[in-house]
């Protein structure tokens, strides 16, 4: 296939998903720096070998992997034109990003339950990078929910119809992205410990 061809909307479409995936790689790229970072750390004297992910967790995962499937439904909806359907799953992944984002506080709480905290004297290295790496991600979940609410006002103002779904499609691989990374991040602490 050769890029040079086609319409000038075909062009910009093939342009704005390369940037997505560029910066989807570069993210990908960050996280396995921190990962690989915690895992040289783990070898510290000080390092934490008892310590519980918390519960919030466990159910973060259960509302993010949902939301995967929430988000891919939306996406069919909207491009087969059913814009109630197309709604309420978009509406529903919405409210699963909220539960999620929520749910990851509440861990953060239980984290400091058991007497855990980001930095002072009562930090640890493990608990450090648990919260740097946990917080890294839902500054991107953060990014997330705002493309969410923008494919949700523009399904609402009915941009999405003729084929014109690039909005979504880029949202939808762009929340893949940061459901995936939570799953690969949650299995990283459960088993690397």
């Amino acid at each position: 296939m050769n890029y040079t061809e086609g319409t000038e909307e075909l062009k910009r479409r093939r342009a704005k998903k390369m940037m997505l995936w560029f910066g989807i790689i570069s993210l990908s790229m960050s996280f396995a720096g921190l990962t690989s970072a915690y895992v040289v750390s783990k070898e510290r004297p000080d390092w934490l070998t008892d310590f519980e992910i918390p519960e919030a967790f466990y159910l973060s995962l259960a509302a993010i992997v949902v939301s995967s499937i929430t988000m891919h439904v939306a996406k069919l909806k909207v491009k087969q034109e059913d814009q109630l359907q197309g709604m309420i799953f978009l509406v529903g992944t919405l409210i699963l990003g909220l539960l999620f984002v929520y749910l990851q506080f509440r861990g953060f709480s239980e984290i400091i339950a058991n007497g855990y905290f980001f930095t002072g004297s009562e930090s640890s290295v493990t608990t450090s990078f648990i919260y740097l790496v946990v917080l890294l991600h839902l500054a991107h979940v953060a990014f997330a929910l705002i493309s969410l609410i923008v494919v949700i006002y523009n399904h609402y103002k009915q941009k999405y119809t003729g084929g014109k779904t690039l909005g979504i499609e880029l949202a939808t691989t762009f929340w893949h992205f940061v459901d995936f990374l939570w799953i690969y991040l949650f299995l990283f602490f459960y088993f690397v410990r």
